[in-house]
């Protein structure tokens, strides 16, 4: 199992559209999120969707979401699954103790590109405001993410460009014998 950390925009879910063109089950953590948003009638925005993840981890402990996804990991039933949105060193514990050769492989970006990656995607939890980023940041740092990224087994810089960084994940997959 690959999971992937790292802050937002920082590049995870680039990591993962990668590993599923090679063929490899990508687990979105923050879907367990977005169902239970909808479930619910929550916006799908950043509010809505903080909200809905503060509470499952309150409700139920900072290793909530990672407790919930392992159901999707092991339903995938292959060698190699990506975890995608680790935002938690609870997280990363409760994932090394369920698979036991678990890699946890950080992504990590300069503040400046994260906010430019923001404007560029679009998404409908995504704010271009530079206050709501560090909001952002702040709420998942709460979470324990800085220490999940401290704990990453290897760190990927993406910084540069678009095929840099899908460069760097295909090398990256081909060291661990995922795709040629």
């Amino acid at each position: 199992m690959i999971g992937v950390v790292g802050l937002p925009a920082s590049g995870k879910g680039e990591f993962s559209r990668i590993a599923r063109e090679r063929g490899i089950p990508v687990v979105v953590m923050g879907d367990v999120i977005r169902r239970k948003a909808a479930e619910e009638g929550i916006p799908e925005d950043d509010t809505g969707l903080g909200g809905v993840g503060n509470r499952l981890r309150e409700q139920h402990g900072m290793n909530a979401i990672a407790r919930f996804t392992i159901p999707a990991v092991e339903a995938a039933g292959a060698p190699l699954v990506v975890i995608d949105g680790i935002r938690g060193d609870a997280e990363v514990q409760t994932f090394r103790a369920r698979f036991p050769e678990f890699l946890l492989v950080g992504v990590v970006a300069s503040f400046e590109a994260r906010l430019a990656r923001l404007a560029a995607r679009g998404r409908a939890d995504d704010s271009m405001e530079r206050a709501d980023l560090k909001l952002r940041d702040a709420r998942e740092r709460g979470w324990g993410l800085s220490r999940a990224l401290q704990q990453a087994d290897l760190v990927i810089k993406n910084e540069g460009t678009m095929a840099e960084f899908e460069e760097k994940i295909r090398a990256l997959l081909r060291r661990l014998g995922a795709c040629p």
